[in-house]
């Protein structure tokens, strides 16, 4: 029984057609209007790259307050 569940989920699913949007994809991407590739999906690569940008410099800036602190000796009292 459970090999004819794996094999109707393996078959059910092999039916289903799926459009080739590869084309528009490569005109999209090969197409020289000046924006980085890394941009040129819209709006969610925008925001996503903002946001990786972001914690980025955030972090940096936490590490080096934290190896600020570390190097500052502790006062005894």
């Amino acid at each position: 029984s459970l090999r004819q569940i794996s094999q109707r989920t393996i078959s059910t699913a092999s039916r289903r057609q799926f459009e080739n949007r590869v084309p528009e994809k490569q005109k999209l991407f090969q197409e020289d209007n000046g924006i980085p590739v890394h941009l040129k999906g819209g709006v969610m690569d925008a925001l996503l790259y903002r946001v990786t940008m972001g914690l980025s410099v955030f972090g940096t800036a936490y590490v080096v307050y934290e190896l600020l602190v570390a190097s500052m000796p502790k006062k005894q009292k």
